[in-house]
């Protein structure tokens, strides 16, 4: 094989990292991040940087497992399972998916009423419908255009909100947010919020299946996908802490922060209305992009653990009925996207440790298996989630 020739397969491998990585820019990330910005200033930026790493970790791990195996995650942990527990299993990553639908769309619904003041429940159906005709790209035309078109979405986003930094940069105080701190249960609360917005479990799930998708074209090209996981999530990273800063820079102190809403409204006030149209811009393109790849990471599992392939338009229906329930019961969105971010964050641990298990045996992959200071790493990730999980119960009673 020639250089050109390398490039030219390595190049083809690019793709599914970014797609995975609309998750990690959701809307559900809006929330949370810019609530911490506001509220404690810098002082949970560690907690994005921390969960980045994670985040580039874990992904890896996914696509290794995909490309290697030729099996998504839920596909080799039902290799692994009795039926019973296939079942459970399903039952809680099914929670996790409505957790990230209700996140996703509620996101989309907010932005269409911040730019053209259409009602919630409407905007929750649009965003439901858009979704699905990205999710039918992806069924008639294959995973590379779905791939193309998220990934242009993914751009979007990373304008969007970003933009505000060049009029409100932050200040040299923000490397005070990198010492590990908290300040009471509510910043706890808000860490396990933006951990479960950056380890998606369900981009977890959705990545190995992607990878898989290129099993047996250059298995030994893993050094692509390294390449693909690293770009992508220093994307997401950048993204997430742009959030974070801008709010924390030009929001602190500013009255209604703690709604999208009363965010567009301060990023209006303080750094124009420019500034602000990117931000409702950069919302809705996280809304749609993130609802399609959330529901087909669902696709994804319940096909993976129980061989059962359901029509896009009543998965769709699965997912997004909640989401539209939430919003015909006029609860508080951003309040309700938050909470899903916590959900997201107990799912987590059903991802992981499965996939710190099956990457490091080499029954399962070989040559490829995990060194033992990844998988000491890898586990040190789930261990760390899990405390902080127990942390939050333990606060919360």
């Amino acid at each position: 094989m020639t250089v050109l020739e390398r490039v030219r397969t390595g190049a083809a491998l690019l793709g599914p990292a970014f797609v995975a990585a609309i998750a990690y820019v959701d809307p559900g990330n809006v929330a949370t991040n810019t609530a911490a910005g506001a509220r404690y200033g810098y002082l949970l930026v560690w907690v994005l940087v921390v969960a980045n790493v994670m985040a580039g970790l874990v992904q890896y791990l996914s696509a290794k497992l995909g490309l290697v195996t030729g099996q998504s995650l839920p596909e080799a942990v039902r290799d692994r399972m009795p039926k019973p527990v296939r079942l459970a299993y399903w039952g809680q990553a099914e929670v996790v998916a409505m957790a990230t639908d209700l996140a996703e769309v509620l996101g989309g619904a907010i932005a269409l009423n911040l730019l053209f003041d259409l009602p919630l429940l409407l905007g929750g159906l649009v965003t439901g419908v858009v979704s699905t005709a990205l999710l039918l790209v992806q069924d008639r035309r294959g995973q590379r255009p779905f791939e193309r078109v998220v990934t242009t979405l993914l751009a979007v986003v990373a304008v969007g909100f970003a933009a505000g930094l060049l009029v409100s940069p932050p200040s040299t105080d923000v490397v005070t947010g990198l010492v590990p701190r908290f300040d009471g249960p509510d910043s706890v609360l808000l860490a396990a919020g933006m951990l479960g917005a950056t380890v998606m479990p369900h981009a977890v799930y959705l990545h190995s299946a992607l990878a898989r998708d290129r099993h047996g074209r250059a298995p030994h090209l893993l050094r692509a996908t390294k390449v693909d996981v690293v770009a992508a999530m220093v994307l997401a990273g950048a993204v997430n802490l742009a959030m974070l800063l801008l709010a924390a820079s030009a929001l602190r102190g500013s009255d209604g922060v703690d709604s999208l809403e009363g965010v567009h409204r301060a990023i209006g006030a303080e750094l124009g209305g420019g500034v602000a149209l990117l931000f409702a811009v950069g919302l809705l393109a996280s809304g749609f992009a993130s609802t399609a790849v959330g529901c087909y990471s669902g696709a994804v599992v319940l096909d993976g653990l129980l061989r059962v392939r359901v029509p896009i338009l009543a998965r769709r229906l699965v997912t997004l009925v909640p989401a539209l329930v939430v919003l015909a019961l006029d609860v508080d969105p951003t309040w309700a996207l938050v909470l899903s971010q916590v959900v997201l964050s107990f799912g987590i641990p059903f991802a992981l440790v499965p996939l710190v298990w099956l990457t490091s045996r080499r029954a399962v992959m070989g040559e490829h298996a995990n060194r033992p200071a990844v998988t000491w790493a890898a586990t040190a990730v789930a261990v760390a989630v899990i405390a902080l999980n127990g942390v939050l119960i333990h606060l919360s009673t």
